[in-house]
């Protein structure tokens, strides 16, 4: 249907228009991703902005009401639970504000639609400490802006087409706000997601719906029901999961305390999670009753989704390690660490220092806000401290410390391994949790301890005064490029001879460098720099192919 002429926005409408914005999205995941400031295969902004969303419209599908604000209630509140990355994070509170915007709207005017998207911005903004101009957020606030000043009565298709073009703008000034795009020759990568939403969304406000190629859909990995046979014994019970709509006829919604469901959960269950946003409750539990959850729950509220998964199939294809699924009630101890970190070798070289869970995830594959609050649960401690190692995962470790009350939550920001691994070499128990804290923080700074991450470049580019082929390996320590060298030995060797200073280091190897390589590798830096005392290890990383670590 072509909604051109129309001057009101239902439920319906809102639905399709967002479904058809998240496909055009999708489509354009690779040339998302690409926009990349460094010329290093990690891009991962279209990936985490898709699947944000993707999973907004997964719970927004299940919303019966013809509402706007009801409809896009559920969108905010299944893409805050599905948020991955820093433009994951941000879009998810672009929209969260938005329902914030439309409450109590069942059909919005043109008028109701500018109020969302000024409260969208707003939300943004706030999310973000501090907020940074020419990215995602400026795209979205100039256009809104644009769109407040404007007077005359507009149609749907009068309105999106302006705000599509006024994104449009704002996305190719962005180089001209923040240096490093104009250094790198890019536009903002979130900021180009967001407009390749909204040029959806115009498709489909012309009749032209964008299909879902379904190439991104979240990762799923097939059950194997060999795992549970005719003989099998019910060891770890099911984990459950649900989203509750609580009732004004039930409940008084308002007052509603989640701690009533906590509590009797509680006496069948355990890993228990249960947030309250607005009238919806989201329950997870691990139980060998899943009915009685059903039913006990269903007194306040009906389901919008429910899901239960048989625990012995997904005890192998969690992102935790299998001795990390608890079978029996535990104890909370004191303390608990979450590190996140990719490569076999790097997560037992964190289990050896203490870690309790390491989840799954790096540059090019962001854990979720949700997989973070399941991880607070899994570790069962009254303060929790996580290590995110990732710039681009800092914002939804924070999110996730926000939304969670049942442990004190403690984010050291570091923003690679080599951070982290330093902090944690000096872990001890024995202090108060402040200065645990505290110590963690000074012992992850860099006047302690240096990473430099190495990999071939995917592009020519010349960063920082530094040029670069593609193909080079370039040597990167924080957001700067250090040098680039078609050799990867040479440059090593080089990283290392500006330094003298260095007398201790540790490389860790990806899971792409060859025996012959690391081999080659160890041999140049020893004849070379004999006063460096170098240890090697398999780090078994997915993107950069050396992590060196100066301490």
């Amino acid at each position: 249907m072509v909604y051109r002429e129309y001057k009101h926005l239902d439920g319906a409408m809102f639905e399709e228009f967002i479904i058809s914005g998240a496909a055009k999205l999708e489509q354009n995941v690779k040339q998302i991703n690409d926009l990349n400031v460094f010329p290093i295969p990690d891009g991962d902004t279209g990936d985490n902005m898709y699947r944000t969303i993707a999973g907004g419209i997964e719970t927004m599908k299940k919303e019966p009401a013809n509402s706007v604000a009801k409809k896009s209630h559920a969108l905010a509140e299944g893409m805050l639970f599905n948020a991955r990355g820093n433009s994951g994070v941000i879009l998810s509170q672009i929209f969260a504000g938005m329902a914030n915007g439309f409450a109590g709207v069942e059909v919005a005017s043109i008028e109701d639609i500018i109020y969302a998207f000024g409260e969208g911005v707003k939300k943004a903004y706030s999310a973000v400490t501090p907020p940074v101009e020419g990215t995602i957020l400026t795209v979205a606030r100039e256009a809104t802006e644009q769109m407040e000043e404007i007077k005359e009565d507009l149609t749907i298709g009068e309105f999106a087409e302006a705000f599509r073009k006024y994104m449009y703008h704002s996305l190719e000034n962005t180089p001209e706000l923040l240096h490093i795009l104009k250094e790198a020759g890019v536009i903002d990568s979130g900021g180009a997601g967001l407009y390749l939403i909204a040029d959806g969304i115009v498709d489909a406000i012309n009749g032209e719906n964008v299909i879902a190629s379904a190439n991104h859909q979240a990762n799923s990995q097939a059950v194997d029901f060999s795992k549970f046979t005719e003989d099998s014994e019910l060891k770890f019970g099911y984990c459950t999961e649900i989203l509750l709509r609580l009732m004004n006829k039930k409940v008084d919604v308002k007052n509603f305390d989640e701690n009533i469901i906590i509590d009797y959960l509680k006496t069948i269950g355990d890993s228990i999670v249960a947030f309250k946003n607005d009238s919806i409750v989201k329950v997870h539990v691990h139980t060998m009753t899943p009915s009685k959850v059903l039913e006990y729950c269903q007194q306040f509220g009906e389901f919008l989704t429910i899901k239960i998964e048989n625990m012995t199939l997904q005890h192998n294809e969690s992102h935790f390690a299998k001795d990390e699924l608890p079978t029996v009630e535990r104890e909370t101890k004191k303390y608990g660490v979450i590190v996140v970190a990719d490569g076999e070798g790097f997560k037992s070289l964190f289990k050896e220092l203490g870690v309790d869970i390491v989840i799954d995830g790096g540059q090019g594959k962001n854990p979720s806000i949700n997989d973070f609050v399941k991880a607070f649960d899994e570790v069962n401690a009254h303060n929790i401290y996580v290590f995110p190692n990732n710039s681009n995962i800092i914002l939804a470790a924070n999110q996730a410390k926000e939304m969670y009350d049942k442990s004190n939550i403690y984010v050291v920001e570091t923003k690679n391994v080599g951070e982290a691994y330093a902090a944690l070499s000096m872990l001890d128990y024995s202090i108060e949790p402040d200065e645990l804290f505290d110590l963690f923080i000074e012992n992850s700074s860099s006047e302690n301890v240096g990473t430099a991450l190495v990999c071939k470049a995917t592009r020519d580019v010349e960063l920082g005064g530094v040029k670069v082929k593609e193909n080079d390996y370039i040597v990167m320590e924080g957001k700067k490029i250090d040098l680039a060298n078609p050799n990867i030995v040479d440059a090593v060797v080089e990283f290392y001879k500006e330094r003298d200073y260095i007398s201790l280091s540790t490389i860790f190897y990806g899971k792409n460098v060859t025996e012959e390589e690391k081999q080659m590798i160890g041999r140049g830096i020893r004849s070379q720099l004999p006063d460096i005392e170098l240890y090697e290890a398999d780090g078994g990383q997915d993107t950069f192919d050396l992590v060196i670590i100066i301490e």
